[in-house]
C-alpha cells in the first residue's frame, strides 16, 4: 500500500456500531466493564482511547513501525524518551537543536544527574568520539532547527548498534512523507505532530513510533503513568489532517524550492540554509535519506542587524510572524528571540543562530503571492 493510501486509511475502519466512515470522537473518560478487569480493551481514557488508538496505528504505519504512541505535545513525547534513562547516564545530541529540547535537557534533566553532550553531528566521527561507558542515548534532529543541518541517520545507527545505545530521531521537519528513520536503523522516531502531520495549526500533539516491543512497553508505561496523553478531539483533528499529508508535503516542497531559489540570489542575504542546494553541507546524505527537501528555510542578513531582521519579519503580508511551523499557512520566525531564546547567546551563535537570522515555514499558498511578499518585505 502506497503512502497516500495509508494516510487516508491506515488504522481506520468504519465504526462497527453505526458504519460511520470517519473515526468517531470517543469523548469519554471511562468505560463499562462486565466484571472487574473484564472490559473491551479500554478501562480508563488516560491509558487508551479508541480515537487515539486509530491515530497511533495510522502514524505507526506511515513511519513503517509496529507501534505508535501519541502525547499531548512533542515535548511530552521527548520527555518520555529521556525518562528511559537514569541518573548518571549520558546523552549525545546536536549543537543545533530546537530551543525547547535544549531547555528540557539542560534545565529539567541535568539537575536529575543526566549529562548531555551538544556536538556537531554532521560528522559521525565526532559522535563516536563522545561515546563512553555511560552513554545510553543518541538524540538527533535532521534537518535540524533552524540551520537545516543534515545528519546521517544510517551512520548514527551503526554507532548506536555497536555500543548498544538507543537512537532517537526527531523527524518533525521532514515528516514521515519525506523520511523514515527506522528504515535507516533508528530505534525511536519522534514527531511534533503539531507541525506537518496535523498541518493546520489547530492542535498541539506529539508522537513516538518504534518497532521494538520492550521499548514500546517501557514507553507506554511512562505514557500512562505520567499522563502526557492527548484527548480524543485532538486525535480526531489530526486523523483528519493526516489524510492530506502527502499532497500538502508535495506543495510545501515545490514552494520551498521556489522560495529558496529566489533567496539564493537576493543581495541582502548572507547565508541561506536549505538542504536542496548541492553546496549545502551533507546534501548528498539528504538526497539519500529524504524523498525531497521540504519547506523549511532559514537565512541570515548581511550586516547581521537584528533591527533589520525585525523590520523584515514585521513587514510581511502573506507570511505570518509567529512561532511553530508546518501548517498550510506560511510563517516567519526570529529564532534568537522566539523558538531558540532559551539557548544562551554564545551557544546560539556557535551554531549559526545569529541575530539577523529568520526562519521560514513555507506554506501551500500560491507561489507567486509568496514571492511577491518576500520581495516587498525584503525591500
Amino acid at each position: 500500500m502506497k503512502f497516500g493510501t495509508k494516510a487516508i486509511h491506515a488504522g481506520q475502519e468504519p465504526d462497527p456500531t453505526t458504519g460511520a466512515v470517519m473515526t468517531p470522537i470517543y469523548q469519554t473518560s471511562t468505560y463499562w466493564q462486565a466484571s472487574p478487569g473484564k472490559h473491551q480493551g479500554y478501562a480508563y481514557a488516560r491509558g487508551k482511547n479508541p480515537t487515539r488508538s486509530a491515530l497511533e496505528k495510522c502514524l505507526a504505519e506511515l513511519e513503517g513501525t509496529r507501534y505508535g504512541l501519541c502525547f499531548s505535545s512533542g515535548m511530552g513525547a521527548t520527555d518520555a524518551v529521556v525518562k528511559l534513562l537514569r541518573p548518571g547516564d549520558e546523552v549525545i545530541t546536536g549543537d543545533d537543536l530546537y530551543g525547547g529540547t535544549y531547555r528540557m535537557f539542560t534545565k529539567v534533566f541535568e539537575p536529575f544527574g543526566l549529562k548531555f553532550h551538544f556536538v556537531d553531528m554532521k560528522d559521525p566521527a565526532v559522535i563516536r568520539k563522545h561515546v563512553n561507558s555511560k552513554t545510553k542515548l543518541i538524540w538527533l534532529e535532521t534537518p535540524t532547527n533552524p540551520t537545516m543541518q543534515i545528519i546521517d541517520i544510517e551512520a548514527c545507527a551503526k554507532i548506536a548498534k555497536e555500543f548498544k545505545l538507543i537512537l532517537a530521531v526527531d523527524n518533525t521537519f521532514a515528516s514521515p512523507f519525506l523520511q523514515n528513520p527506522t528504515n535507516l536503523g533508528a530505534d525511536i522516531v519522534m514527531h511534533s505532530v503539531t507541525k506537518y502531520i496535523s498541518g493546520h495549526s489547530d492542535v498541539i500533539m506529539g508522537a513516538l513510533c518504534v518497532n521494538d516491543e520492550k521499548l514500546y512497553t517501557d514507553l507506554a508505561f511512562i505514557h500512562n503513568s505520567c499522563g502526557a496523553t492527548p484527548g480524543p478531539m485532538d486525535s480526531f483533528l489530526v486523523l483528519r489532517g493526516v489524510k492530506t499529508l502527502h499532497i500538502r508535503m508535495e506543495r510545501h516542497c515545490f514552494n520551498g524550492r521556489k522560495v529558496a531559489e529566489f533567496l539564493k540570489t537576493h543581495p541582502k542575504i548572507d547565508k541561506l540554509y536549505w538542504p536542496g542546494f548541492p553546496d549545502h553541507p551533507n546534501h548528498d546524505i539528504a538526497k539519500k535519506q529524504m524523498k525531497d527537501f521540504g519547506g523549511m528555510i532559514s537565512f541570515s542578513l548581511k550586516g547581521n542587524s537584528q533591527e533589520e531582521a525585525f523590520r523584515i519579519a514585521s513587514s510581511f503580508k502573506v507570511f505570518t510572524l509567529a512561532e511553530s511551523l508546518g501548517g498550510v499557512e506560511s510563517l516567519v520566525n526570529h529564532p534568537a528571540t522566539m523558538t531558540h531564546a532559551s539557548i544562551p547567546k554564545a551557544e546560539r551563535e556557535r551554531a549559526g543562530i545569529v541575530d539577523s537570522m529568520l526562519r521560514l515555514s513555507v506554506g501551500i499558498e500560491d507561489i507567486d503571492d509568496l514571492l511577491i511578499d518576500l520581495k516587498q518585505a525584503l525591500a
